[in-house]
C-alpha cells in the first residue's frame, strides 16, 4: 500500500478535551464557572440609606408643611395652577421631594384620572415610575450650580417652545437656582412672565435673598418650615419601627435636636445611629450622645447650675470632667447658652414650653424661677460672647475655664438700677449680696465709707419686717417677680403689724395671693403670718399710687410756668412725659477730711 491510500477501514477514537483551568479565563474573557451565581440564588439588592429608602411618594407623606400641602390641593382642585413655583428652606425639609410631587401631580395620568391630580398620588401613574427615577423626556431636573451661564440657560429655553413629547406638561426643575448668574436670571426673565401653556417651571433654593426679586415676582413662593422635634421624633420613630430597629424615646429626641429641623438630617443620624448598638441591644440616649460629640444634658445643667450659683472650683472641675469624657468645648457653650434660654422660657411659659425631658425641664424651671430676668438676660449676653472667644481661642478648653470664672463672679452682680440704689445707699454696689473673699473682687482699691452696721441693720429689718413696705422690698431681694407683680397690682392694704396683714383684694386678683404670701412670708423669716383678705376699705394699690403719682407730675408740669412758654413758643408741642431728677445726696465727711478742717 502506498502512502496515499486511504484505509477505509481506520477507526476514530474519541479523545478526552483537558480538564478546564478554573483560574484562568478563556480567550473570550469569560468567567469562570465558579463565578457565575448559583443556579436559584437571590443577589442581594444594594443598600439604601434610610433618607432615600423612605422618600414621600405622596403630598400626604410630607411632614411639618401642612400650610403648603393645603394650598397645592385646593389649587389643583379647583384648576388654579401657576406657571412657577419657588421652593425656599433650609437643607432637607423637602424642597426638592416636593418638586418632584409637583412634577407627578402636573403630568399625573391613569386609566380613571386624566388630569393633573394632588390626591392620586397615592396610585402610581402613567409616568409616575420614569419621573422619580428621573428619565422621563418632558420632566428636565437640573442643577444651577452646574449650569448658571447664561449660554446654557438659553440653550435650556430654546426647548421650550416645543410641546412636550408624552406628558401633559414639559416641568422644568432648576435646583439651587440662586446659583445662577445675573446674565442668566435676565435671559429667563421673559419666557417666566410669559410662559407656553405647555411650560411649568419649579425652582428650589435654599438661599432666597439671592434670587431676584423680579424672579420671585414672577413665582408662587412656599416657605418649607423646619421640623419641630415632636414631629420629626414621631417620623423617626416610625421608621426605626419598620426597619425592626430598637431606639430609646430620649435617644430619638437627640437626634431631633441635632438635625435642627431637617428630615433628611434626622433621617441620616438615625441610619448612623441603628448600627451603633450590639444586634438584639435596644439604642441608647448615652450611645447616640457618644456618637454625636454631646456632652452628656444633666450634667451641663449642674454645670449652668454651679455657675450661676457663683461656685467657679465646682463648674470647672465639672467642665474637666465633661471635656475628659470627649465633649467639645464648643458644644458644651452651647449647651450653656441653651439651658440660659430654657430657663428663660421656662420663666415665662412653664416648663411644659420647653422640648426636653420633665426632670431636666423641671430643673431649669427651678433656675429660672430663682434668678431675674435681668439676670438671665446678661447671661446671655456674656455667653453669646463667651461662645465667639472660645471659638477664637488656640485653646477652648482654657477659653472655657476663663469663662466659667466670669460668669461664676459675674453671676450675682446687680444690675444697673440695684448699684445706683446701693450707691445711694452708701452701700457696695458689687457685694451682690455675698461676702466678697479677700476684700477685693473686681473693685479695684476702693473702700466702702458706709458703716459696718448698715448691712446687719437692714438685713435685720428684712428678717423682720416692721412695714407694709418692709415686705415689699423684702419680696424685691427675693427676686420673686410674680409675686411682686401681683402686690403691685392687686394688693390694697387695710393693716398692718408684724406677723399680720390686712388687705383688701382688687377684682381680678389670683384666689391663691394671700397663700402664696403667707408660705414666702414663713420661709423667708421663719415665723408664721396671718395675711387675711377683707372686702373693702383698703389704701391704692402701688400700681394705682404710681399711675396717681404720674398724673399729678404731669399736671404740675403743665402748670410750670416754663413749660407754658415752650408749649406757647411751639404750637402743637405735646408733653409726654415727666420724669423726677433725683438729686444727689452729699457724702458724709470722712475722718481725713475732720482733720483736715482740726
Amino acid at each position: 500500500m502506498t502512502d496515499l491510500d486511504l484505509t477505509p477501514e481506520t477507526e476514530w477514537t474519541e479523545v478526552e478535551a483537558p480538564e478546564r483551568d478554573d483560574a484562568t479565563a478563556d480567550m473570550f474573557g469569560a468567567p469562570p464557572p465558579d463565578a457565575a451565581p448559583a443556579a436559584g440564588a437571590v443577589q442581594k439588592a444594594p443598600y439604601t440609606v434610610l433618607a432615600r429608602k423612605y422618600r414621600p411618594q405622596s403630598f400626604d407623606d410630607l411632614i411639618g408643611q401642612e400650610a403648603m400641602v393645603r394650598t397645592l390641593k385646593n389649587a389643583f382642585a379647583l384648576d388654579r395652577i401657576a406657571h412657577a413655583f419657588m421652593l425656599t428652606g433650609v437643607r432637607g425639609v423637602g424642597k426638592t421631594t416636593t418638586a418632584r410631587l409637583l412634577a407627578r401631580a402636573l403630568n399625573y395620568e391613569s386609566e380613571a384620572v386624566h388630569r393633573p391630580s394632588v390626591e392620586d398620588l397615592t396610585v402610581e401613574g402613567r409616568h409616575c415610575r420614569s419621573i422619580v427615577e428621573g428619565r422621563h423626556l418632558d420632566v428636565l431636573e437640573l442643577d444651577a450650580a452646574s449650569r448658571s451661564k447664561v449660554d446654557e440657560m438659553r440653550e435650556l429655553l430654546d426647548g421650550v417652545r416645543y410641546a412636550p413629547a408624552e406628558a401633559r406638561y414639559k416641568v422644568y426643575i432648576i435646583d439651587e437656582v440662586h446659583m445662577l448668574s445675573t446674565a442668566a436670571f435676565n435671559a429667563l426673565l421673559k419666557t417666566l412672565e410669559e410662559p407656553p401653556p405647555h411650560a411649568k417651571f419649579i425652582f428650589a433654593t435654599t438661599e432666597i435673598r439671592k434670587v431676584p426679586v423680579t424672579i420671585l415676582s414672577r413665582c408662587q413662593r412656599f416657605d418649607l418650615r423646619r421640623v419641630e422635634p415632636a414631629v420629626l421624633v414621631n417620623n423617626l420613630s416610625a421608621i426605626a419601627e419598620a426597619e425592626g430597629a430598637r431606639i430609646d424615646a430620649d435617644a430619638l429626641m437627640l437626634i431631633a435636636r441635632a438635625a435642627e429641623g431637617s428630615v433628611r438630617d434626622g433621617q441620616s443620624l438615625l441610619d448612623q445611629a441603628i448600627v451603633q448598638a450590639d444586634e438584639g441591644q435596644a439604642v441608647s440616649a448615652a450611645i447616640v450622645r457618644d456618637m454625636l460629640g454631646l456632652a452628656d444634658r444633666a450634667q451641663t445643667i449642674e454645670l449652668f447650675e454651679r455657675t450661676v450659683r457663683g461656685e467657679a472650683g465646682p463648674a470647672i472641675e465639672t467642665f474637666r470632667t465633661l471635656y475628659g469624657y470627649g465633649a467639645d468645648p464648643m458644644t458644651v457653650m452651647l449647651d450653656l447658652l441653651e439651658h440660659c434660654h430654657g430657663a428663660s422660657v421656662a420663666k415665662a411659659l412653664g416648663p411644659e414650653a420647653l422640648a426636653m425631658p420633665k426632670d431636666q425641664a423641671a430643673r431649669l424651671a427651678a433656675l429660672g424661677a430663682a434668678l431675674s430676668a435681668g439676670t438671665l438676660s446678661r447671661l446671655w449676653q456674656m455667653l453669646l460672647k463667651a461662645h465667639d472667644e472660645v471659638r477664637r481661642a488656640p485653646d477652648p478648653a482654657a477659653a472655657v475655664d476663663m469663662v466659667l470664672i466670669r460668669l461664676a463672679y459675674a453671676a450675682d452682680l446687680p444690675g444697673p438700677e440695684e448699684a445706683l440704689k446701693a450707691l445711694r445707699s452708701g452701700e457696695s454696689p458689687g457685694s451682690g449680696g455675698r461676702p466678697s473673699p479677700g476684700g477685693g473682687g473686681g473693685g479695684g482699691g476702693a473702700t466702702a465709707r458706709a458703716p459696718m452696721a448698715q448691712p446687719a441693720a437692714k438685713a435685720d429689718v428684712l428678717a423682720n419686717p416692721q412695714s407694709f413696705e418692709d415686705v415689699v422690698r423684702m419680696v424685691d431681694e427675693r427676686r420673686d417677680i410674680a409675686l411682686r407683680l401681683d402686690i403691685e397690682k392687686y394688693v390694697r392694704p387695710i393693716s398692718f403689724r408684724p406677723g399680720a396683714i390686712t388687705f383688701e383684694p382688687v377684682p381680678g386678683a389670683p384666689a391663691n395671693l394671700a397663700q402664696r404670701l403667707v408660705m414666702r412670708l414663713k420661709e423667708w423669716t421663719g415665723q408664721q403670718w396671718l395675711v387675711a383678705a377683707e372686702g373693702g376699705g383698703g389704701a391704692e394699690t402701688m400700681l394705682e399710687r404710681q399711675k396717681r403719682a404720674r398724673i399729678e407730675a404731669y399736671e404740675q408740669a403743665l402748670a410750670e410756668p416754663f413749660v407754658q412758654a415752650v408749649m406757647a413758643a411751639f404750637p402743637g408741642t405735646e408733653l409726654v412725659e415727666v420724669r423726677q431728677m433725683a438729686t444727689p445726696e452729699p457724702a458724709a465727711p470722712s475722718d481725713e477730711d475732720t482733720e483736715e478742717e482740726d
